[in-house]
């Protein structure tokens, strides 16, 4: 095969530090999951959607042929805090957790995925991120130590 192709479609989700809202405020919220789009646009990651709520975001896009998660996701994260710093004093304290999670997604469930990604403040209503979070690792068959998964 002389052409190399993939398609592997990733939910990736991780948290503020300490799981601070620091995005509370929609509008800053809003511009963050629009800079997360357009940092995955850069690494030729095709994005589906980025949404989220104060203390998380949830993204759903097509891994890169060319890049690994740890190199997307590293610098995603770095570039992303470095401006939202720029944004107002207030946020020169912040930052994103020092682990994620990554999980592959079915072309068939992608519609589920990116209204599960869409209602996420309605969902917090009723369900903690740490207990979305173990859901998520328990439904993948992850194996965690809750020592290491919260910071």
């Amino acid at each position: 095969m002389a052409q190399s192709l993939s398609r592997l479609w990733t939910h990736l989700i991780f948290s503020t530090k300490d799981r601070f809202p620091f995005l509370r405020d929609k509008v800053l919220r809003g511009e963050m999951h629009a800079y997360l789009v357009e940092m995955l646009r850069i690494h030729d990651c095709q994005t589906l959607i980025v949404g989220g709520v104060e203390d998380h975001t949830h993204s759903l896009f097509a891994l890169s042929r060319t890049h690994s998660i740890a190199s997307v996701v590293k610098e995603v994260k770095r570039t992303s805090s470095g401006w939202i710093k720029t944004t107002s004093r207030r946020m020169s304290k912040f930052y994103w957790q020092g682990g994620y999670a990554a999980f592959s997604v079915s072309q068939s469930n992608l519609t589920d995925v990116i209204r599960y990604i869409e209602n996420q403040e309605e969902h917090h209503k009723r369900v903690t991120f740490q207990d979305e979070y173990r859901a998520f690792l328990k439904a993948y068959g992850i194996e965690f130590d809750e020592r290491y998964v919260w910071d």
